[in-house]
C-alpha cells in the first residue's frame, strides 16, 4: 500500500513540475512572436511628397538617380532593398503602371546591375527613404528597371518596378 502511495506521489510530482515548465514555456511574451502573430498585412511603397525615380523618367550616365519613397506599415518596418537591372529583352514584372517606349531589343555588353539593401530604424511604422544612386559612366546605355522592395519585421513584402532610361 505504501509502495502506491509513493508511486502516486511520484507520478503527481513529474506530471506537476512537467506542467508548469510547460506552461512557463508557451505563456513567454516575446514582441517578435506576437508581432508576427498579429500582423497580417503587407508593408506599403507611398510616393510620397516626391517620390524618385517614376516611370518613363531618363537619366545620363554619371547622373545621380536621387532615390525618395515613403514606406509604412501597420506595426513595424524592417528594411528595404534596391536593384537595378537591364530591361534589354523588354521583359516586365507586372506592377510597372506605365507604358515606356523601349528601345530595340539587344544583347547586354556591359549592363548595370545593382543590388543593395538598406536598414530601416527600429520602431518605425512610416520611413521615408532618401538614397543618391549615381550611374557609372561605362554602363549600357539602354531601359532599365528599377526595383524597390520593402519589407516589414514580421517578412511580409511589397514590391514596385519602375521603369528608367539611361541616356549616353
Amino acid at each position: 500500500m505504501k509502495k502506491s502511495t509513493l508511486y502516486l506521489l511520484y507520478v503527481f510530482f513529474i506530471t506537476t513540475a512537467m506542467g508548469i515548465a510547460v506552461s512557463l514555456t508557451s505563456c513567454s511574451s516575446d514582441d517578435d512572436d506576437n508581432t508576427k502573430i498579429n500582423d497580417k498585412e503587407k508593408p506599403e511603397i507611398v510616393n510620397g511628397k516626391l517620390p524618385n525615380p517614376i516611370d518613363c523618367q531618363q537619366y545620363k550616365r554619371g547622373e545621380t538617380i536621387a532615390f525618395r519613397y515613403t514606406f509604412t506599415d501597420n506595426v513595424e518596418l524592417g528594411n528595404f532593398n534596391i536593384e537595378i537591372h537591364n530591361n534589354f529583352d523588354h521583359h516586365t514584372h507586372s506592377t510597372s503602371a506605365g507604358d515606356c517606349p523601349l528601345d530595340a531589343k539587344k544583347a547586354p555588353v556591359s549592363p548595370w546591375v545593382y543590388n543593395q539593401d538598406y536598414t530601416i530604424p527600429t520602431g518605425l511604422k512610416a520611413y521615408d527613404a532618401k538614397v543618391d544612386i549615381t550611374i557609372p559612366k561605362d554602363i549600357d546605355p539602354g531601359d532599365y528597371h528599377f526595383m524597390i522592395r520593402v519589407t516589414d519585421k514580421s517578412g511580409w513584402q511589397q514590391l514596385k518596378a519602375v521603369s528608367i532610361k539611361i541616356l549616353e
